[in-house]
């Protein structure tokens, strides 16, 4: 299995593009503005999107993207995310208001989207030895993580979180932890926006680390484009010797 980091910043402007991960070639993880780099033949081939949560910058190419490939597509595009989540799709983005009601085009027995509620503590099969689970997260929206497993291994994501000792618990039980991406998205001069906002600040993540109990190496992400290097510089200081990376579009994991 390979998941494509596609987007990964906390912004935009220039090179940078915010939250999605490509699974293979045919499952999405958020879509955010990564999604926009990707050909009209990749997009079609795309069959699952999971939702961490409905902020913009993890949803912002979603209504483009259904629009551009649904009637290329001999099936729907399946959307996972929490009930509450698809809720907050249906009321406030495909609403005939925002964008067109894609759950009932071209019609409801044959639309371009449909969806499915996963949890957090779900695990779904989506073939070829692949699994995902969502985990347990804390953000001012519900949202959870994904814990993505293959032949080789498991990667997590955290999606956007503050705070959370179950995300901990959860991801010391992963036994064939490789990778773990995390957010960090505000500097030590922002903690009380880090703090208000439900995301982390280097501090914040350093005291979470003592619950880390793995080895497998971090990947920083959602880092605002004005502090990325300060950030980067704080998260060193808190590591405690753990091997700790910036995460970049065009990544590739292999698992």
């Amino acid at each position: 299995m390979q998941i494509t980091v596609l987007g990964c910043s906390g912004g935009i402007g220039g090179a940078r593009r915010t939250t999605s991960f490509l699974v293979d070639d045919d499952i999405l993880i958020d879509a955010g503005t990564g999604v926009m780099n990707m050909e009209v033949d990749e997009l079609v081939r795309v069959g699952r999107i999971f939702l961490t949560h409905t902020h913009l910058d993890h949803i912002a190419a979603l209504p483009l993207l259904v629009d551009t490939v649904g009637a290329m597509r001999s099936t729907p595009i399946v959307l996972h995310a929490s009930c509450t989540g698809l809720a907050t799709l249906r009321a406030h983005i495909f609403n005939w208001h925002i964008w067109p009601d894609f759950f009932r085009i071209p019609d409801v027995r044959s639309p371009f989207l449909t969806a499915e509620v996963l949890e957090q503590g779900e695990c779904l099969d989506v073939g070829q030895g692949r699994t995902i689970r969502a985990l347990p997260v804390n953000h001012t929206v519900p949202a959870v993580g994904y814990a993505v497993s293959g032949d080789n291994g498991t990667l997590v994501f955290s999606g956007d979180t503050t705070r959370c000792p179950a995300f901990w618990e959860a991801v010391n039980a992963i036994k064939d932890l490789k990778y773990l991406i995390i957010e960090t998205a505000f500097s030590e001069n922002e903690k009380a926006i880090a703090e208000a906002s439900k995301h982390l600040c280097p501090s914040m993540l350093g005291a979470e680390l003592a619950r880390y109990a793995n080895t497998a190496p971090l990947y920083i992400t959602h880092l605002k484009p004005r502090e990325e290097d300060l950030i980067m510089e704080q998260v060193q200081e808190v590591a405690g010797g753990r091997e700790v990376h910036r995460l970049e579009t065009g990544q590739i994991f292999e698992l």
